[in-house]
């Protein structure tokens, strides 16, 4: 489900630099201050239709820069997405964690002092650029604004943000797809992570187990949220200080607190999630 996610959020980013992509692709050719005083329109649309751009319905000396903007701040979405992703990766490859892992050649080096180190490199690299991209978008976003709309002071940072932004979005496109197609998925430690809960991780299905048997939700919430506690304090299994309870006991049969605690019946509409997005 959670690649679930992250392939949504790119077709997202997809479709958001492609409509960014359209409405950059315009040119101008209309004279110093946009009146095409001394050039014919219909040498705008000529030039224009041959380098496959659309002539600007209006502009001053320059075409207005919330264009490139929106192109840049596409880009920047699109980058802190791959940040975000890398950054899952990099908090589940804690040690202990240890759900994920980028993939780690057998001659690579995580750490120049201590051998045993396994550093996301890739995915702390994917964090480091993602703030070059925002970066460069916000300069895009001070462009905008031009002395009687018109003044140049946009080019000198444009010559660096624009090649920048690309160029680093299409680096860090790459390198996340490498780090994704091998990236290593270790299901039994995700199995026993949530097994190192004791159950607290069902506390809310016990609770509205209780309120479906007749009990009011503060006082489910109440004896449940009271077992939990005992739980973290590591006086009992939560499963088994439930099971125990006779308030609990009381109200719910054994075959409904075994409903309660299996984890297969979280995950009974993952089909319609998965068709929603067309999987």
């Amino acid at each position: 489900l959670k690649f679930a996610l992250w392939y949504a959020e790119v077709g997202r980013a997809i479709e958001r630099l492609e409509r960014a992509r359209e409405n950059i692709s315009y040119g101008k050719l209309s004279g110093a201050v946009g009146t095409y005083a001394h050039v014919d329109p219909r040498v705008e649309e000529l030039v224009c239709r041959r380098l496959e751009l659309r002539p600007d319905p209006l502009s001053t000396q320059i075409i207005q820069r919330d264009r490139h903007a929106e192109y840049l701040a596409a880009l920047a979405i699109a980058a802190t997405s791959i940040e975000k992703f890398a950054t899952e990766i990099r908090s589940l490859q804690r040690t202990e964690i240890l759900e994920l892992e980028e993939p780690f050649a057998a001659a690579q080096k995580g750490s120049s002092a201590m051998p045993h180190k396994r550093n996301p490199v890739g995915c702390e690299q994917m964090s480091g650029l993602a703030r070059l991209v925002r970066g460069y978008a916000g300069a895009a976003l001070e462009n905008m604004v031009l002395w009687n709309e018109r003044d140049i002071s946009n080019s000198s940072a444009e010559r660096v943000i624009i090649p920048g932004s690309t160029t680093l979005l299409h680096y860090m496109t790459r390198r996340f797809t490498a780090i994704v197609r091998e990236l290593l998925v270790y299901p039994e430690r995700m199995l026993a992570n949530l097994d190192r809960t004791g159950g607290l991780i069902y506390s809310q299905q016990v609770m509205l187990a209780l309120i479906a048997a007749g009990m009011t939700r503060e006082a489910a919430y109440a004896i449940v949220q009271e077992l939990a506690m005992q739980g973290w304090r590591g006086e009992g299994l939560f499963s088994q200080l439930v099971r125990q309870d006779p308030r609990v006991k009381a109200k719910l049969e054994e075959s409904a607190l075994a409903a309660c605690f299996d984890p297969w019946r979280q995950l009974r509409h993952l089909d319609t999630v998965y068709e929603r997005l067309g999987l």
